[in-house]
């Protein structure tokens, strides 16, 4: 795989999850300044906008990276990588799918909804994406 596509998978991962992850703790471990607040955070607004705009990159670099790392490891079953990768693989579509409709839910329940697995599958994600790429790195994976 080419280093530069390497790169793009990477920082899209560090936009998407790093703005993901400063967000859930804006949202979920800060308390508003006052009891009027609707943000918790004045970069909160910020934070969404960048994570919001960021997560195209992710899902068009992940489609690049599909056909040329992912579909070629599979097609030659090697056991390198090929656990975490296919829960990777897996969590990918209700990922980006419970985002989409995180945003467009009106129903505070269909929002709860979304908001449960956008979280569930986005943490499960980060931690896979780590043990892989941290796998490489150590040449275990």
């Amino acid at each position: 795989m080419k280093p530069g596509l390497r790169w793009a998978f990477h920082l899209a991962n560090v936009l998407v999850g790093g703005s993901g992850v400063v967000l859930a703790v804006m949202i979920y471990l800060m308390e508003p300044i006052d009891q009027w607040s609707v943000v918790n955070h004045p970069l909160q607004p910020f934070i969404l906008h960048a994570h919001v705009v960021s997560a195209p990159l992710m899902i068009f670099v992940f489609g690049v990276f599909w056909a040329v790392h992912v579909l070629p490891k599979l097609q030659l079953r090697t056991p390198e990588g090929r656990k975490i990768g296919i829960v990777l693989a897996l969590m990918t579509l209700p990922m980006v799918v419970s985002g989409y409709l995180l945003q467009v839910a009106v129903e505070p329940v269909w929002r709860t909804v979304w908001e449960v697995s956008h979280l569930v599958t986005s943490v499960l994600w980060l931690a896979a994406i780590g043990v892989h790429v941290g796998g490489r790195v150590k040449g275990e994976i």
